[in-house]
């Protein structure tokens, strides 16, 4: 079982990090993690390259995100919640995914991307709610051909940090459980 993640967080001892790794404690199999802050990852410049190919034209670290999205078997997003949104620089990410919507829509060649399962994780204070980052990374694993199996949240962090939020921790480890159960492999 190949599952990747996203970290939307530039914090490696954080609120979403202390999830990720409750996450990971139950989670069996090869994990990759790509982090928004730290990949090297360009954002889309609407050059409209995928309009007419496959792929990409930025050659950057978002190659290997390519690859290990067409050959994992599950897919997990992770951020803190800014203005109840995914991080800036992990929508930049998502950006890049522009090449699978073009293939669908634009050039009716959709790429082949076999089904995955997907968790969603998000830290967050204040009172801001997370509706809106569910519904966005909810477009982002339709588009990549998954189904989010779980979602994980650990909200007024301002209050009580995640590493303190026992329901959410309980709530990440599950998750962890539930994909590896869930696996083929």
């Amino acid at each position: 079982m190949k599952t990747v993640i996203f970290n939307g967080s530039p914090r490696k001892s954080g609120d979403t990090a202390t999830l990720i790794n409750e996450f990971r404690s139950e989670l069996k199999g090869k994990i990759t993690v790509f982090s928004a802050y730290a990949g090297g990852i360009s954002p889309c410049t609407d050059c409209r390259y995928c309009h007419e190919h496959s792929g990409c034209s930025i050659a950057d670290g978002m190659d290997g995100v390519y690859n290990s999205i067409s050959d994992c078997d599950n897919l997990v997003i992770a951020s803190p919640l800014h203005f109840s949104e995914l991080s800036g620089p992990l929508l930049s990410l998502f950006g890049r995914f522009q090449t699978y919507y073009a293939a669908k829509y634009i050039r009716k060649k959709p790429e082949k991307i076999k089904r995955k399962n997907g968790v969603l994780i998000l830290a967050g204070g204040g009172s801001g709610g997370s509706e809106s980052a569910v519904r966005t990374a909810e477009t982002v694993f339709q588009m990549l051909n998954t189904e989010c199996v779980s979602v994980v949240t650990s909200l007024k962090t301002d209050v009580l940090p995640a590493s303190l939020d026992e329901a959410a921790l309980s709530d990440a480890r599950n998750a962890g459980k539930l994909l590896s159960s869930l696996s083929r492999s």
